[in-house]
């Protein structure tokens, strides 16, 4: 039996799902193939998410990909995919999480306290501008889309001093040698699920069952506390949203950050790690308190 995985061209989701198809070789013997799919997201560069619909915008056509029966599974950034999932799917496993830090990229490697005043830094993400603004208020933000390849050759092209992108995109590429700088995570808080990979099935599918072998549970406590503080608050890329959370023995900690009325607000929250979902429920409560 030979598993298909749908997933994104871009070389960072293609080299994800090699990984799971790696993993699924490992722990069942079995052979996969990807079906590559090519999503809105990845046709519609020339604007910003949030004018176009957001997150889901890079899931959709891959959902109906398993709906239609064209493959058993999907591999997804898991900071791609909406909170909401369609009816009938499900989000089987999340086999693992990379680096969760946003990382900065100059052109000559500056870090980001080293960069001229003024100096120009490519990024659509509001979370993103909205932090680097706090850091760094002199720096003039500008909107860059495209996979991680487009995106550094815009990023020389037109002439920019740096960008910022996901740490974990650049491990797992094999290119972090480029990085020149990381946020801290506790101050500049990555995105929601930001660093882990999921797979995404049919409800009740017979092959769910190679999949959810995969599932590691200590990523699926942090993002789906993640995800439960994104939930409440709505949050997705027309907002400032950010979560960064740490398993920490049997607690769970974890830091949010949310635009309420135009201000930036950051609370942190701890307990029991079995109670995840209700953390980061509790968590999104206290930020609205302000």
């Amino acid at each position: 039996m030979e598993l298909i995985i749908a997933t994104r061209k871009s070389m960072l989701a293609q080299v994800q799902a090699d990984r799971v198809m790696e993993l699924i070789k490992k722990n069942s013997g079995l052979d996969s193939k990807k079906l590559l799919v090519m999503t809105e997201g990845d046709m519609r560069l020339d604007v910003t998410l949030d004018k176009i619909g957001g997150k889901g915008l890079f899931v959709k056509e891959i959902e109906m990909a398993l709906a239609n029966g064209e493959a058993h599974a999907a591999v997804h950034s898991m900071k791609d995919v909406p909170f909401l999932l369609p009816e009938g799917f499900e989000l089987v496993a999340m086999p693992e999480r990379q680096d969760v830090r946003d990382a900065f990229v100059s052109q000559n490697g500056i870090k980001i306290n080293e960069l001229r005043n003024g100096a120009i830094v490519g990024t659509s993400s509001i979370r993103r501008a909205a932090q680097l603004k706090v850091l760094r208020p002199d720096i003039e933000i500008v909107p860059i889309r495209g996979n991680v390849q487009t995106r550094l050759e815009k990023m020389k092209n037109q002439n920019m001093d740096g960008i910022i992108l996901a740490a974990a995109g650049l491990h797992r590429l094999g290119i972090e040698d480029i990085i020149s700088d990381y946020f801290n995570p506790e101050i500049f808080l990555p995105a929601i699920g930001q660093g882990a990979l999921g797979i995404e099935c049919l409800i009740g599918a017979e092959t769910n069952k190679y999949f959810k072998a995969l599932d590691n549970e200590e990523v699926r406590v942090t993002v789906e506390a993640e995800r439960s503080f994104m939930k409440v608050l709505n949050g997705g890329c027309h907002t400032l949203i950010g979560a960064y959370s740490q398993v920490k023995g049997n607690d769970l900690y974890m830091i949010g950050t949310f635009s309420v009325g135009g201000k930036i607000v950051k609370k942190d929250i701890i307990g029991n790690k079995e109670n995840n979902i209700e953390l980061g429920i509790k968590l999104a409560e206290k930020i609205l308190l302000g």
